[in-house]
């Protein structure tokens, strides 16, 4: 007989419950707090020794080794790398000494934390260059062609420099991106002298936004800009390398299947073909592009997981199909083996011709981790497998964290790995049931687990897309269902045979085929994009709430006790959390030529310095930032705005005026009368208002001011103190820059709601 308390057996008048029950005290229906909370302690430490069981400490590793790598992008400035590594060495030999201790569980997140922070500091001291601070015009440049972009109305590439003479500043670049004119664009491997106009990478356009020149220095990248003139092929004064020689000959391949695809298909339908199977996707037209990000199948175009796991799929399966044509394999060899090496190998393949961008290293080496379970008799799809790939990746590539494209994708791999570990059993479980079979053979199964794992995927996505994209896609479950079995059964195969056939001369059937798979998938996000409510456009917030809803992602996939739970709790709090972030009242790009002032109607009005100065990628991700359905043409951003030829005037929401002074001449009326006046010009020192000028751009770049007692709070894009090698502190980071700018109380004036004609003759 069970005794007092233990929860093995029954006790005499109870049910067999978990948590088991606890009688009530005499006198009273509901049980004491000394009864309640005893078993509930009990409860919850059992729980906690489940979570800490043998085989579960494995996947929590690349957690804390990211934690590591995101510490690492939070620091001020740039660690010490001797430090980080020893501090790291030292840590991962006490786990190991601990290994036999309770504390060794500890010890490894201890040790990986340390680990992830000083791999991405190493790779950052490994790649370190040059970053050009200010722009240069007319710089000569000399080198060899490493990249080339084509798109819908421009070219691009990436020139690695050899020479680089200019009038003004000395600093060093390795690598440069330059824009060219359509079609015009040299070859890969070529050696080029030209003129450009240089600028430094493209910072933050508001404080919070993505930082591009982060990506662009760890792309190697040190300033982007555009060609002036012609460019002219000469011979190099020494051979560019193996690396260029390779780059050169996959480029040539691209080029080859593009020109195929070409001689069959045309516009969008060609250019989303190359997409899938070279990974140029720069030429799809802006709405379809806009189209199938909304529809939420905008994943299709980005070669991620799911293209690796069809390609691979495909050629697994064709070839163990093959060699089962063959008794004498199946009988006494290991086809599945040896088709799971073929598929690794196409896999590779694919890796290449796709241009190995950090996304598609990081699909290649989640579906490699996969094909090698196979061949060695493990179990494929494991949290395990999840974790070695997320290791794997961000020790190569530690700075893909982040990427928008690595959260999203290992959200959604994280959903559905613990959908086919714990959701797939349970549904197969029911499978005996009568009704249930009689669904299945009409494949409810399988259309059930395709709506759950869209599902799971786009709700695990979700907080990512509305952190950098600034948008939900409501009818993506829809999207998918409708579009995503044509792609994986008609559209991808038919490229892989159309790559197949190709050196025989036999691929236009399947461009044909795969032409007819893509017009299918246009039309279903055309439809669902054009549904009412499908465009789901959400504020933006800050980084707070992202991390809560990462970590309730992360216990909700990981844990397996009804603690699970609690990550639901996070996902939710992190919800409330965004939804209560308040919008900045000003935002001031970084050149100080576009000021955004919200009015009494809630709603940006732009006051932009003059004709042809409006920042069109500038406007566009403001207003997603502040989930406005306005374009940057749009004629209302300006109501409201009173300009003349020497400045521009706006009644901000709180009542006071927000001026920008574009002459001298405009002080002596905007220092009277204005709160806040951005210039770039030298403002008098006896104006009473409060300056945003040219030298303080410089040093903080773009910034966004939010209303409270004391004044407007100050947001920038580089405060006081940040000093990182793709965003170096300026020489003059000693100059007093406040955090608030303190209110000034100005008679109330009516002002001229009617813009100048000439500046409604600049928005046409």
């Amino acid at each position: 007989m069970a005794e007092q308390g233990d929860t093995s057996g029954r006790k005499r008048g109870y049910a067999g419950t978990w948590p088991p029950r606890v009688a009530a005290p005499v006198g009273g229906i509901l049980p004491s707090r000394r009864a309640f909370w005893p078993p509930l302690i009990e409860t919850l430490r059992t729980w906690a020794r489940a979570e800490a069981g043998a085989g579960r400490l494995l996947p929590w590793v690349p957690v804390a080794f990211g934690t590591g790598i995101a510490f690492y992008f939070a620091a001020d400035h740039e660690p010490v790398l001797s430090v980080a590594a020893i501090v790291a060495i030292a840590l991962c030999a006490v786990a190991v000494l601990l290994r036999r201790q309770k504390f060794f569980p500890a010890a490894v997140m201890i040790a990986a934390v340390a680990a992830g922070f000083a791999i991405v500091t190493w790779k950052t001291a490994r790649i370190a260059h040059g970053v050009l601070a200010r722009p240069m015009f007319s710089v000569s440049l000399t080198g060899f062609v490493e990249t080339r972009d084509i798109r819908e109305r421009t070219d691009r590439f990436v020139l690695r420099v050899v020479t680089m003479e200019s009038a003004r500043g000395t600093t060093k670049l390795e690598r440069v991106r330059l824009s060219v004119r359509k079609g015009t664009a040299p070859p890969v491997g070529s050696f080029v002298e030209l003129k450009a106009r240089l600028l430094p990478p493209l910072a933050p356009v508001r404080p919070g936004s993505y930082d591009f020149s982060r990506d662009m220095f760890f792309a190697g990248i040190g300033a982007s800009g555009f060609v002036m003139g012609a460019i002219k092929t000469t011979e190099p004064p020494a051979t560019g390398g193996l690396r260029l020689r390779y780059s050169a000959f996959m480029q040539g391949l691209r080029d080859t299947i593009d020109a195929r695809i070409r001689t069959t298909l045309e516009g969008d339908k060609r250019a989303i073909a190359t997409a899938l199977l070279t990974g140029r996707r720069d030429a799809i037209s802006p709405p379809v592009n806009d189209a199938m990000f909304i529809s939420g199948l905008g994943h299709v175009l980005s070669i991620s997981g799911y293209h690796m796991a069809v390609v691979a799929g495909v050629v697994f399966f064709a070839v163990r199909a093959l060699l089962a044509l063959y008794p004498v394999l199946t009988v006494g060899q290991p086809i599945k083996k040896w088709s799971a090496a073929a598929a690794l190998v196409a896999a590779a393949f694919y890796l290449l011709l796709s241009g190995a961008e950090v996304a598609t290293q990081r699909s290649f080496f989640m579906t490699a981790v996969v094909l090698i379970a196979v061949m060695v008799d493990r179990r494929a799809i494991t949290f395990r497998t999840l974790a070695v790939a997320a290791l794997i990746v961000l020790t190569v590539a530690p700075e893909a964290l982040v990427h928008p494209s690595f959260q999203m994708s290992f959200a959604a791999t994280l959903g559905l790995v613990a959908l086919v570990q714990i959701g797939m059993p349970r549904l197969l479980a029911t499978a005996d049931h009568t009704a249930t079979a009689r669904v299945a053979l009409w494949g409810g199964r399988e259309v059930t687990m395709l709506l759950l794992a869209s599902l799971v995927a786009g709700l695990a996505t979700m907080p990512y897309a509305a952190f950098h994209f600034h948008r939900v896609t409501p009818y993506g479950v829809l999207a998918n269902l409708a579009a995503m079995p044509v792609v994986s059964a008609l559209v991808m195969p038919a490229g892989l045979l159309g790559l197949v056939a190709m050196p025989f001369g036999f691929d236009r059937l399947f461009w044909t085929i795969m032409g007819l798979g893509i017009d299918w998938m246009i039309a279903v996000t055309q439809w669902v994009a054009a549904l009412p409510g499908a465009v789901g456009r959400v504020p933006a917030f800050g980084i707070g709430p992202l991390l809560a809803a990462s970590l309730g992602i992360i216990l909700l996939g990981l844990l397996r006790t009804p603690l699970r739970w609690s990550g639901a709790a996070l996902v939710l709090s992190a919800a409330l959390w965004a939804a209560r972030v308040p919008q900045p009242d000003i935002l001031i790009s970084a050149d100080g030529r576009n000021v955004g002032v919200r009015g009494q109607d809630g709603r940006l009005h732009l006051m932009h310095a003059a004709k042809g100065s409006r920042d069109v990628f500038l406007l566009k991700e403001w207003l997603a930032a502040d989930a406005d359905a306005r374009t940057a043409a749009d004629a209302s951003l300006t109501s409201g705005v009173s300009c003349d030829d020497l400045g521009c005037v706006v009644q901000s929401a709180g009542g006071g005026l927000v001026a920008q002074a574009l002459r001298s001449e405009a002080f002596s009326d905007d220092c009277e009368r204005a709160a806040i006046i951005v210039t770039l010009r030298q403002a008098p020192a006896s104006c009473a208002a409060s300056i945003i000028d040219a030298e303080r751009l410089r040093r903080q770049g773009a910034m966004a001011l939010r209303r409270s007692r004391e004044g407007f709070v100050v947001e920038a894009v580089k405060p006081r103190g940040i000093d990182r090698p793709w965003s170096p502190a300026t020489a003059d980071e000693s100059a007093a820059d406040t955090t608030v700018l303190a209110p000034r109380v100005v008679p109330p004036r009516s002002v001229d709601a009617t813009p100048a004609e000439a500046d409604l003759q600049a928005e046409e």
